[in-house]
């Protein structure tokens, strides 16, 4: 009889644990904003900052160098680029990206669109 009650305590304890771990997950992922500010930059160099939280209606635009060409969407909170005549795409492949610290590149044409919290 003890035996059982020692077990019963124990299952108590684990889903008591696993209860608070799936809260905090919870709790960090609402916690994290997503990114305020896109930073496009070709070679090395800013051609456009935009304010991702002030975008009301998505809007496109072209980023064209001598290394090629790409289609940027830009949506409330988001950004993404849609288009490239570069070989591999996977600049297009990579979507919408909404959280910083996951960066945008398109090597062949150096483009990179980096997002940034507000702070």
């Amino acid at each position: 009889m003890k035996t059982d009650r020692k077990t019963k305590n124990w299952i108590l304890l684990f889903l008591l644990l696993l209860c608070l771990g799936a809260l905090g997950v919870f709790c960090a992922r609402s916690l994290s904003a997503p990114a305020v500010t896109a930073r496009v930059s070709v070679d090395g160099e800013c051609v456009k900052v935009i304010d991702l939280r002030a975008v009301t209606l998505p809007y496109e635009f072209e980023v064209s160098s001598e290394l090629g060409r790409n289609l940027v969407r830009v949506e409330h909170g988001c950004i993404a680029v849609i288009e490239s005549d570069c070989p591999e795409q996977i600049c297009v492949r990579q979507g919408f990206v909404q959280e910083s610290g996951i960066p945008i590149v398109c090597l062949p044409h150096r483009l990179v669109i980096e997002l940034e919290d507000g702070e």
